[in-house]
C-alpha cells in the first residue's frame, strides 16, 4: 500500500465547508492515509521543517487539499511549501527527496466553473492558475498526478439549510473523485 500524506491548507479549516466536509470524509474512507491540517499545527505559521520533511520522505503521494485563495493555495500552505522545499531537500545539486513521488492538488473555489475560462470573469483557465504546482514538481523531480476540483462552493452559498445540503454533497462527491484518483496512483 502507498503512503499517502494529504496536507490540508485550509487557513481556518473548522469554520469551512467543503473542504471540511472533504477532509472528513477522506478520514473515513481512507483511514491509512495520513491527513496533515496545517492551521491547527502551525496557527502561528511556525513550519515545524523536520517534522514536514521526515513526513515527506515517507511520502509516496502528496496532495495538497485547500480552497483556492486569490487564484494560489493559501498562505498557510504556501508558507509551508517555502519552508519544507528546501535548496539541498527538494531541489539543488543534492536535493532529490522528492523525486518520483506524486503530487496531486485537490482543491475548491468559490467561483462557478465557467468563470474560469478566457472568456469568463477570471480571465485565465484553473490550469493557468495552477502552473506554479507543474512547475514544482518539475524542479523537484515529483511526478505531477492531476488534479481534482469542485467549483462554485463559496461562503456566500451556505444562505439555506439546502444549499448548505448541497454544498455537502458536492464536497462528498469530490472526496470520492480523489479517492478514485488515489487508487490508480
Amino acid at each position: 500500500m502507498k503512503h499517502i500524506v494529504i496536507i490540508s491548507g485550509h487557513t481556518h479549516l473548522a469554520g469551512s465547508i467543503a473542504n471540511k466536509t472533504i477532509i472528513e470524509t477522506l478520514a473515513n474512507r481512507l483511514p491509512e492515509a495520513e491527513i496533515v491540517k496545517l492551521d491547527e499545527l502551525y496557527p502561528d505559521f511556525r513550519i515545524d521543517i523536520e517534522t514536514e520533511q521526515q513526513r515527506l520522505l515517507k511520502a509516496d503521494i502528496v496532495v495538497l487539499q485547500f480552497p483556492l485563495f486569490w487564484y494560489s493555495a493559501p498562505s498557510i500552505l504556501e508558507r509551508w511549501m517555502e519552508e519544507t522545499f528546501q535548496h539541498g531537500f527538494s531541489h539543488g545539486r543534492t536535493g532529490d527527496k522528492l523525486k518520483g513521488k506524486k503530487l496531486i492538488l485537490s482543491f475548491t473555489t468559490g467561483a462557478p466553473e465557467e468563470a474560469y475560462s478566457h472568456t469568463g470573469v477570471m480571465g485565465n483557465t484553473l490550469d493557468e492558475f495552477l502552473a506554479c504546482f507543474r512547475a514544482t514538481c518539475r524542479l523537484t523531480q515529483m511526478a505531477f498526478g492531476g488534479t481534482v476540483y469542485t467549483c462554485g462552493v463559496s461562503y456566500g452559498n451556505r444562505t439555506s439549510p439546502e444549499l448548505l445540503e448541497q454544498q455537502q454533497t458536492l464536497s462528498t462527491d469530490h472526496a470520492e473523485r480523489l479517492i478514485q484518483l488515489l487508487k490508480t496512483c
